[in-house]
């Protein structure tokens, strides 16, 4: 899943976009696809018209996936534009398995532009809800909750808020399979810190998770030190520590912390570690079928410049 592009797959459905309402288009059936609505602010219907629209061109009680892109005057107004509309709709949309805010590319809102809401609201309206992903970190806001079915919970920011970290870490989540959380840099508002995360890095909070992703931080390196020695690893099936400023030390954490090689997946890519340290951890990790994921170097170990993959 890239930032660069919209959105091509949500919720194992590939992506469609609503048409306008003045376009007649062949349809797909309600279920066999993740209905992307978008309304930038140039467009010939706002978001409200292109929402009705959709209801009532479709079956929704068969709708499953939704994608939220651009909503009317994105530097005017937070999610809460698009929020309501479907709070709304929670008596028609009664088979909705995933929601995902805020799908758009650079060229529409650089991802720390993007204004999001408190999207808690959503997990109370649909108790039915498996799949809830975000992207932007600003306004953002999750306190804790209660949901018996969410299996995936993703936030993508350049930028996420402690008090979302903290939030989701107090929150009953007995059916989460999948965290993902790109805590982003302390410029655009990633002010999470590894004493947040201690919740969900330790045994229990989360008894179903398989998959902990801990990403696009400025202080990976401390959290690696953390993970090297969390009671969550070991009931994982993937773990991903990329985007971030992972260099040498956080690397020889995980080799000497507790073991890794239950692990299908171990995603360190966008990094600044040496090569001799990724051959290290290949060498560890690899002849126990652990896949190592650490492709990509933006620039040189040597350079002082470090940065995370996303943070404006």
């Amino acid at each position: 899943m890239s930032i660069l592009d919209h959105l091509n797959e949500f919720h194992g459905l590939p992506a469609f976009d609503v048409p306008l309402p003045d376009k007649e288009v062949s349809l797909p059936a309600p279920d066999a696809v993740a209905w992307r609505i978008s309304a930038p602010a140039d467009g010939k219907y706002d978001f409200d018209e292109r929402f009705h629209h959709f209801l009532t061109s479709v079956a929704p009680h068969r709708v499953r996936a939704l994608i939220i892109g651009q909503w009317d005057e994105i530097y005017e107004s937070d999610a809460d534009a698009v929020i309501e509309p479907l709070l709304m709709a929670k008596d028609r949309l009664t088979s909705l398995e995933a929601v995902f805010i805020g799908d758009m590319t650079a060229e529409e809102s650089e991802i720390s532009w993007i204004e999001q809401s408190d999207v808690t609201p959503l997990l109370h309206a649909y108790p039915g809800l498996r799949e809830l992903s975000v992207r932007g970190g600003s306004k953002l806001s999750f306190p804790a909750v209660t949901h018996a079915n969410l299996r995936t919970l993703r936030f993508e920011t350049g930028g996420l808020p402690g008090a979302v970290v903290r939030g989701v870490a107090a929150s009953d989540l007995p059916a989460l399979e999948h965290l993902e959380m790109w805590l982003g840099v302390e410029n655009y508002g990633g002010d999470a810190t590894v004493a947040d995360l201690a919740p969900i890095l330790s045994a229990g909070r989360f008894p179903a998770l398989r998959h902990l992703g801990v990403q696009n931080s400025e202080i990976q390196d401390e959290i690696a030190v953390a993970m090297a020695a969390a009671p969550v690893v070991a009931q994982l099936e993937s773990l991903a520590l990329s985007m971030g400023v992972l260099t040498d030390e956080g690397a020889a954490a995980l080799l000497d912390g507790q073991p890794l090689t239950h692990l299908q997946r171990l995603d360190l890519d966008h990094n600044w570690v040496s090569a001799p340290m990724e051959q290290r951890l290949r060498g560890a990790l690899e002849p126990s079928g652990v896949k190592v994921e650490m492709s990509v170097k933006p620039y040189e170990y040597a350079s002082g410049d470090r940065y995370t993959a996303a943070s404006e």
